[in-house]
């Protein structure tokens, strides 16, 4: 691992925001492709705001200069964002895109230390997520404003509303990596880096190459037919992938009202996933097969019969195990299960529904052979079985993926969420690469 640079405290003028600057910094600009002007109406945010989704977060929950805030009209949403850096103006963007189930919260320990170091960091709820959301995501909804592109749009539209015409870096943790990796490979001119953790980028969908001579047409497999899910099932004992079960009716329902109750499912959730987990020994797979998978923890490749309240009931930490967590005490816990307790998963889940989709994996192939041409970086944590659930996809993203590979860093003491359990180490590692690649 590179040496890295170490950071500074938060300034002052980190948190010295004003009501004028905050409504002038969020002035409306145009992106130069073919994106429908945006208007940013702000309401900021009051300070003493109440856990319901009609305010932002209150100051009480965040970190001393971090402040949150919506901001309408974000490709039809009103977006809910955390946000640090305000002075001096025109800082250099920084977006950071969280995963499932996350928010813009699970930021909290590194916006301050890239603003400190001289960023404008802006980390919203994403699409289905948070406060962000001002539906009630369903399971029969249509599922065409969870497109990839169309969450890239969202991203696009932030960043053109808050005045921006390009950003020095995105950045995107595990169902947000893919989500950064496709904005900086659709829209390089605006997204000047990338960092992908926790999840590798392989690049874009194929299409069939020197086929029109072949006998028989070569067709892509889709994903919903593939064979490996039948393969699954039919191992002693049986067994099924965890995003197939994302995509499941009952996945929504199984977890919003899991037996335990949310808090104690999400804290056994996280605590499965993470570095705490001592069987999380994580090593490359021989190959995309069922037998292969089945080594994966039941988190990913889960028992047949089983929901995922009841996957990870299994390893809840004792009470002497939260009292020590300190990457995430009870108190920030709380934090997601009331978000989540109030909204539910399915507007998380339906990004991973929409990879089920042929019409959705369809789109993305107009980008087939396209590859991310700007600097990139991968971040996870050592006992992270993200890195290797899809057999070769860690190899493939630094080999042909992304062209401008900088590093990649499997951080000590870190399982799947490796922002939050070495907020430090991570900090550094996107100082370093901000500074010398922005």
């Amino acid at each position: 691992m590179r040496e890295t640079a170490s950071y500074v405290g938060a300034s002052p003028g980190a948190a010295a925001f004003t009501r004028r600057r905050l409504i002038q910094s969020s002035a409306v600009f145009f992106l130069h492709a073919a994106l429908t002007p945006l208007d940013a109406a702000i309401s900021q945010q009051p300070p003493t705001a109440g856990p319901t989704e009609e305010t932002p977060f209150s100051s009480s929950l965040l970190p001393l200069g971090v402040q949150a805030r919506f901001v309408h009209n974000i490709n039809g949403l009103r977006m809910h964002v955390l946000e640090a850096g305000f002075e001096p103006k025109n800082r250099p963007c920084v977006v950071l895109l969280h995963g499932f189930p996350e928010l813009a919260y699970s930021w909290r320990k590194v916006i301050l230390p890239i603003a400190s170091a001289g960023f404008y960091v802006v980390a919203p709820d994403r699409r289905g997520y948070g406060r962000t959301s001002q539906w009630d995501v369903r399971y029969d909804d249509n599922l065409d404003p969870f497109a990839t592109l169309n969450q890239v749009r969202d991203v696009l539209a932030l960043v053109s509303a808050l005045g921006y015409r390009s950003v020095a870096a995105v950045i995107g943790h595990d169902a947000g990596s893919p989500v950064a990796a496709w904005c900086s490979l659709v829209r390089p001119d605006l997204f000047r880096s990338v960092v992908m953790m926790s999840h590798p980028f392989a690049g874009p969908p194929t299409l069939p190459f020197d086929t029109a001579d072949a006998a028989h047409a070569d067709t892509t497999a889709s994903p919903a037919t593939d064979p490996i899910y039948d393969d699954l099932a039919k191992l002693d004992p049986p067994r099924k992938h965890y995003q197939k079960y994302y995509s499941t009716r009952e996945a929504n329902e199984n977890m919003w009202h899991a037996r335990q109750g949310i808090h104690d499912f999400l804290r056994a959730y996280y605590h499965m996933k993470s570095a705490d987990w001592k069987e999380n020994a994580p090593f490359p797979l021989k190959a995309r097969t069922a037998t292969e998978w089945a080594k994966l923890p039941r988190y990913y490749i889960m028992d047949l019969d089983k929901g995922m309240a009841e996957t990870v009931a299994a390893a809840m930490p004792s009470a002497q195990d939260i009292a020590s967590c300190k990457w995430l005490p009870d108190s920030e816990l709380k934090v997601y299960s009331t978000e989540y307790g109030r909204t539910g998963f399915q507007g998380g889940l339906e990004g991973y529904r929409v990879r089920w989709m042929d019409k959705y994996r369809d789109e993305l192939q107009l980008f087939s052979g396209r590859t991310i041409d700007v600097p990139s970086l991968f971040i996870a944590g050592k006992s992270d079985w993200g890195v290797y659930q899809s057999p070769g996809d860690f190899e493939k993203m630094q080999k042909v993926a992304c062209t401008r590979m900088v590093g990649t860093h499997l951080i000590d003491g870190a399982g799947h969420w490796v922002q939050q359990e070495q907020a430090d180490e991570v900090s550094n590692l996107l100082i370093q690469f901000l500074h010398e690649n922005t």
